[in-house]
């Protein structure tokens, strides 16, 4: 039951759909796609679709029958990318449509054996997606991406949010920064793994420490799941949450390493 993302060697339909950018605005962002993929000429089965002038409550209905369109006109879906998925909804907070749109998009992946790519603005505090919509996202994907400024202000970073069946922590941070002769993007190189080390640890020392107002002990295990539930990450990533804030004394455990544990002096 494995999933591989491979080459479109099979013609299948790969279907992008905007609900934030203007026409001329779409129409560069495709041709950007079309030089960094090194193609000649726009491929007959990439279909790029503005849906900024549709009303809201239309444009999901408008993606269900594009997708059913082309599955049969190319023989299948390769990959569906909607950018801007919370303009979907009326509102991010809206629990009950937030539910109801994640159900829908495993739906159509699951129908069609597809990858569906979702993006979302994170929320100010910039650790979490925004809403009801993006906490439902984070319970539900299968991974996360996040891109935000490095603090070298001409720099972007891309890194891991959440991997369904790995660590982010083990995952390198790479810098991005927008070339003026390529008009791209370009990979600048990685972050150095003691910058993402010292963001990730005042993130979980900030979370123990509201964990530690509560209580003065807390239970290895408990710890762990209030650690991994809060990050919704997996158990074993909550475990290496738990000995990073150990190993740099942030915290102490009283019986041993699967003990009590308590803020340090």
């Amino acid at each position: 039951m494995g999933t591989q993302i491979t080459p479109n060697h099979r013609g299948h339909a790969v279907l992008y759909y905007d609900t934030e950018q203007s026409d001329e605005q779409l129409y560069r962002n495709a041709q950007r796609i079309i030089k960094r993929s090194r193609q000649r000429h726009f491929p007959e089965w990439l279909k790029t679709y503005g849906l900024v002038g549709m009303e809201r409550k239309d444009r999901l209905n408008s993606i269900i029958q594009s997708m059913d369109y082309f599955y049969y006109e190319y023989g299948g879906i390769h990959l569906v990318v909607i950018d801007g998925i919370a303009d979907l909804l009326k509102g991010v907070n809206d629990e009950d449509s937030s539910v109801g749109l994640v159900d829908e998009i495993f739906r159509l992946a699951g129908i069609y054996n597809c990858c569906i790519v979702l993006v979302l603005h994170l929320s100010p505090s910039g650790y979490k997606l925004r809403g009801h919509l993006g906490s439902e996202i984070q319970r539900k994907a299968a991974g996360i991406i996040s891109i935000e400024k490095d603090q070298n202000p001409s720099h972007s970073i891309i890194k891991a949010l959440k991997i369904r069946s790995g660590n982010p922590l083990d995952i390198p941070q790479n810098l991005i920064h927008w070339d003026e002769n390529q008009g791209l993007h370009v990979l600048f190189g990685e972050k150095p793994t003691t910058s993402y080390g010292d963001k990730k640890i005042n993130e979980l020392k900030g979370l123990a420490s509201v964990l530690f107002l509560q209580k003065e002990q807390i239970a290895y295990k408990h710890l762990v799941n209030e650690l991994a539930a809060e990050c919704q990450v997996s158990i074993s990533s909550g475990e290496k949450y738990v000995k990073a804030l150990r190993d740099i004394g942030f915290i102490t455990s009283m019986y041993g390493e699967n003990g009590v544990y308590r803020l340090s002096e």
